[in-house]
């Protein structure tokens, strides 16, 4: 029996147990994930402390992060790891005291706050540490401390107080990063990039394997161990997997240059499933204890805040961060909550079954808590950053088009209360970020998308993927098809890397940052494209 045969079967086994609602109950899911999932006991029940003594190894293997940055407060992250390739991660199931500082300058010589966190065993010993009452729009730096040993250093910033008259703010969208596909080059160089805050739009970890040689990173230095080689499934299996992405020298070289706002697509758990829905052929009580083993290492590696930490299967990831009054950024979740794909999933013949009014993407609460959120902001530019292709894509240019069933086209209903909802709220300058489909897009968002003439109503940025697809091509095989059949994409590149967009005043600007291979480590960046659009005026114009 393989090891994924062997915990597929716990997981069976688990699952004939509990039914949904009783998982949905705190105590539930954790009687059902007693043998993966626990939290730490209190009193004299909880793990004993850990002699800083006994780590005689660097804890600090997979780097440094902050991220969700408030006015007056940062999340600061770490993991100790010291053999980040091993299920316990090198540590005993013990408690460990880490000491954070935070400072004005990298030399930590004017430093602002310190203090003790504990890294508890059941949390695989990661930390979050909410730092409040710090000084708005300011550049911060941290580091932490366990036992002997001192993290990297880390660079963060607070956003702007709330009625704060910026006048600009500049930040990074990345996406899609298959350690099997090639090297996380596109991160060496965002982490010399000046942004102030980098969005991360889904698919940080994929589920697949990964061989000895790394895939197509094709290592003939090193060889990755065989815990890796199989579809993760338990939170062991997630765990591990994101330690070896996490180990990644270019990904924490971002990671400790600016702050992380992260959302999650498919991947993190199972490739396109919706809501409560696998893409497999398993039981739902067996995808949800998969699915809470999911969530779970994902909120325990990303700098995320305590009402962000997940209950069972379910975890709200949705939320909102404003930086002053030139911007509000409405964070969403387009997998948890969203309606089956129609038609089987896949590019498909648009009809009554993909056009079903009753069908959602965000769900009923995450849609109402947007729309009321437009009604409230006084920002410049509401941005929406998020997962999959909001605007129209058709295959071909011809009348047998098809669209994708997993990003909005197979969601249209659902897309047209949102600008319908824009509207409403007097939204008059609207930015889609969007990740999901390894190539780099700008799109405009037209009040009907099949007449090129009717009124654009805000603009789409899609940034490509750092890793997925391996090298990709400037034009790929698609493009002549797709710009032919969509006029309102006015940019499409197939490479890898990401885009940085500068939001400003009087308009934005989005540049198309790209890399020439990820199979082969070290290829330089190139700006691919630059696009303009206009506050008051969208619609996106060559810069």
């Amino acid at each position: 029996m393989t090891h994924t045969q062997q915990r597929e079967g716990e997981l069976r086994a688990a699952a004939r147990h509990f039914d949904r609602r009783r998982f949905l109950t705190v105590t539930g899911a954790a009687a059902a994930l007693a043998f993966a999932v626990n939290l730490p006991a209190a009193g004299a029940a909880s793990a004993a402390e850990l002699n800083p003594a006994r780590i005689t190894e660097n804890p600090f293997t997979l780097g440094v992060a902050s991220g969700d940055p408030l006015p007056r407060s940062v999340v600061l992250w770490t993991r100790l790891a010291p053999r980040p390739f091993e299920p316990d991660s090198g540590l005993p199931r013990e408690r460990v005291a880490v000491h954070w500082e935070l400072a004005h300058d990298e030399r930590f010589g004017r430093t602002v706050r310190r203090g003790k966190v504990t890294a508890h065993p059941e949390y695989q010993h990661s930390v979050h540490v909410e730092i409040d009452q710090l000084d708005s729009d300011r550049v911060y730096f941290y580091r932490f401390r366990a036992g002997d040993w001192t993290s990297p250093v880390g660079r963060t910033r607070t956003a702007p107080a709330a009625g704060a008259r910026i006048s600009e703010l500049t930040l990074a969208a990345v996406s899609c990063q298959a350690y099997h596909d090639g090297y996380f080059t596109a991160y060496g160089h965002l982490a010399q990039e000046d942004v102030d805050v980098v969005f991360h739009l889904g698919d940080y970890l994929y589920e697949y394997a990964v061989n000895a040689t790394g895939g197509a990173r094709a290592y003939t230095y090193r060889r990755l161990p065989a815990v890796f080689n199989r579809e993760t499934i338990t939170l062991e299996d997630y765990r591990l997997r994101y330690a070896l992405y996490k180990s990644d020298p270019d990904l924490q070289a971002a990671h400790a240059a600016h702050p992380f706002v992260v959302t999650w697509d498919d991947h993190e758990t199972e490739n396109n499933y919706a809501g409560e829905i696998p893409e497999n052929d398993v039981p739902p009580e067996e995808f949800l204890l998969r699915r809470a083993a999911a969530y779970r290492a994902y909120w325990e590696n990303q700098p995320l805040r305590r009402p962000q930490q997940p209950e069972g299967p379910d975890m709200r990831l949705y939320r909102r961060l404003r930086f002053g009054r030139l911007a509000q950024f409405d964070i969403l979740d387009t997998r948890q909550y969203r309606s089956n794909q129609a038609y089987g999933d896949g590019w498909q013949v648009p009809g009554p079954e993909s056009e079903d009014p009753s069908r959602t993407m965000t769900g009923a609460t995450q849609e109402r808590w947007l729309l009321d959120g437009w009604h409230d902001s006084r920002a410049l530019w509401n941005v929406l950053p998020q997962q999959v292709v909001f605007a129209e894509r058709r295959n071909v240019p011809t009348a047998d088009f098809k669209l994708s069933m997993d990003s909005w086209d197979g969601y249209p209903a659902s897309r047209q209360r949102l600008l319908d909802g824009a509207a409403a709220a007097g939204v008059e300058n609207l930015m889609v970020l969007t990740g999901d489909v390894h190539v780099g897009y700008g799109l405009d968002i037209k009040a009907d998308h099949r007449d090129p003439a009717s009124r654009t109503l805000g603009t789409e940025i899609v940034a490509t993927s750092i890793a997925s697809g391996k090298d990709g091509a400037d034009r790929p095989a698609n493009y002549d098809a797709l710009t032919q059949a969509n006029p309102h994409m006015k940019f499409y590149n197939g490479r890898r890397g990401y885009v940085t967009v500068a939001l400003g005043l009087d308009s934005a600007r989005a540049d198309f940052r790209t890399v020439s291979a990820v199979t082969t480590p070290g290829a330089p960046v190139v700006t691919a494209g630059s696009y303009v659009t206009e506050a008051g005026n969208p619609g996106l114009k060559p810069a």
